[in-house]
């Protein structure tokens, strides 16, 4: 009996012990980490138009090569390089002396010509009576016939050449034959030009503009079938938008105009050309743009923040909220960008919630706050 009480107090000491220890460990245990402030959207359904982007090319509805129809000395430029002329109106002069010339020997050469043909006709005039009494041999009448028609048609050349060499030196003074925009002049005065050879310059008919782009022959049979038809004209503007280089969309409508008859066979494409107004000038010949075709309309298409959209070796995810508010990782199959959003076509359904901003601390299992991340305080100098 005396041995048995030192071992109860021994056990109710251990007892105490482990209470105790117990506590301490339970005192001790870190406490849950705090939610991870984020910012979360709601996915909603709504309509979106899927839009594909062709590289165009700008061109003037009307370009004339300004060609001389005579050779000779550039004397003068009378248009300068980028006026916007009339039709009609002088562009350049060539050196005329040559051509007065020649105009004044045409001239001369019609006049003897003429004189000519009135001596025949006197002849004619004085043998005839004289054939129908046999005055004279018939030899000799046919003779003064023959000079009298010789003479008719030396008249009729004579007058041609004149008419020649008026219309060659008209055409010293290069006109203008479209109302447009004068290009970069190819000679200067002084300058030895060839007829119809040297190109002078070109001017351009700005007032409407082409827009050249090529599209694939499937996508040109997808059109087809919205439109309803094959013809090209009059379709609608809303089809298609042009933005030009610094991004900015040109204000006009663009009109289909043409779709061309064949497919290319080297590249499997079908060249397509709209047009475009240009009250303002702004649109020059040899621009690109972008041509954005309307392809799709979507009447209730899941679309998500460009940004919220994570991609890792190939696959695309997002991180959304589950009905705990804890963070996963879903992937997703994403189809076309529009704007600042992207297309979601398979992983995510209206009502689902998706992190947007603040992935810095996401981890799967974290508890999401659906509040803007604080921005780190500024460090004191």
């Amino acid at each position: 009996m005396r041995l048995s009480r030192p071992l109860h107090h021994t056990t109710v000491l251990s007892v105490l012990c482990a209470l105790a220890v117990g506590a301490c460990s339970k005192a001790s245990a870190p406490p849950p980490p705090p939610p991870v402030p984020v910012t979360l959207a709601t996915v909603t359904p709504r309509a979106a138009t899927v839009t594909i982007d062709y590289v165009g090319e700008i061109d003037a509805i009307n370009t004339v090569e300004i060609r001389p129809r005579v050779g000779g000395l550039l004397e003068k430029q009378a248009a300068l390089e980028g006026e916007r002329v009339k039709r009609g109106q002088v562009l350049f002069r060539i050196d005329a002396q040559p051509y007065v010339a020649a105009l004044a020997n045409a001239k001369a050469a019609l006049a003897q010509a003429q004189a000519t043909l009135d001596q025949a006709q006197r002849d004619l005039t004085r043998v005839q009576p004289l054939s129908e009494i046999n005055a004279v041999s018939q030899q000799e009448y046919d003779a003064v016939v023959t000079r009298t028609n010789a003479g008719k048609a030396a008249v009729e050349a004579a007058r041609a050449g004149v008419q020649t060499a008026q219309l060659n030196l008209d055409y010293t003074n290069v006109s203008s034959p479209i109302d447009g925009l004068v290009g970069r002049a190819q000679f200067r005065t002084g300058g030895l030009v060839t007829a119809y050879t040297s190109l002078l310059t070109t001017v351009y008919d700005t007032t409407t503009m082409y827009v050249n782009f090529s599209i694939s022959e499937q996508r040109m049979l997808e059109l087809q079938r919205q439109w309803g038809g094959r013809e090209p004209s009059g379709k609608s503007a809303s089809q298609f938008r042009i933005v030009l280089a610094d991004g900015s969309e040109y204000p006009q409508p663009a009109r289909l105009n043409l779709i061309d008859a064949a497919v290319d066979r080297t590249t499997g494409t079908l060249p397509v050309r709209l047009e475009v107004p240009n009250p303002d000038g702004t649109l020059r010949a040899g621009q690109f743009a972008r041509v954005v075709v309307a392809a799709q309309n979507l009447p209730d298409a899941i679309l998500v923040p460009q940004k919220a959209v994570q991609e890792l070796q190939g696959k695309t995810y997002v991180w959304k909220a589950d009905a705990d508010g804890k963070a996963v990782s879903q992937d997703v199959r994403m189809g076309a960008r529009i704007g600042s959003d992207w297309l979601v076509q398979d992983g995510l359904k209206a009502g689902d919630r998706i992190v947007v901003d603040g992935f810095g601390k996401v981890r799967p299992g974290v508890i999401l706050s659906d509040a803007p991340p604080t921005a780190p305080a500024a460090s004191k100098s």
